[in-house]
Formats: structure tokens, C-alpha cells, sequence
């Protein structure tokens, strides 16, 4: 008998996907996507991404973009 805290499986349950979404888009899914992941409303993320994007110097926009070109749409 193994025990599961020592076995190289995988944790067992819901594993969430990091997938941009094809329902909840404004412009690519990707605050959806994350959103879902997160359990959020993806308001919320979109909100914090625009604030990142001018607090940061456009740098929530270049994240934004990385997602885009790096995140799966999902199934």
C-alpha cells in the first residue's frame, strides 16, 4: 500500500486549466479565462488589469498580450 503524500501521481480532484475563455470575451479571453480560474467575475480582472496597464506604465498590456499569444482557447 502507497501512500499519496510519497506517489509521483498527480493530485487527484478538479484541476483547473489556465485556457482563455470562448464565452466570457471581450477581446480574446483572457480576463475570462482567468476569472474562471481564479472564481471570480471577470470584471474584477479586467479592472485590475486596466489599472495595472496605467499604474504600470503599460505593463498590464504586455502581460495581456503575453497571455494571449501564450494561453490555449479552451476546448
Amino acid at each position: 500500500m502507497t501512500n499519496d503524500i510519497y506517489s509521483d501521481s498527480p493530485p487527484r480532484g478538479n484541476v483547473r486549466k489556465l485556457r482563455r475563455s470562448r464565452t466570457d470575451r471581450m477581446v480574446a479571453g483572457v480576463c475570462g479565462g482567468v476569472a474562471a480560474v481564479l472564481g471570480v467575475e471577470a470584471a474584477l480582472v479586467r479592472i485590475l488589469l486596466v489599472a495595472a496597464t496605467l499604474l504600470g506604465f503599460g505593463t498590464g498590456a504586455l502581460i495581456y498580450l503575453a497571455c494571449w499569444i501564450l494561453m490555449p482557447e479552451a476546448d
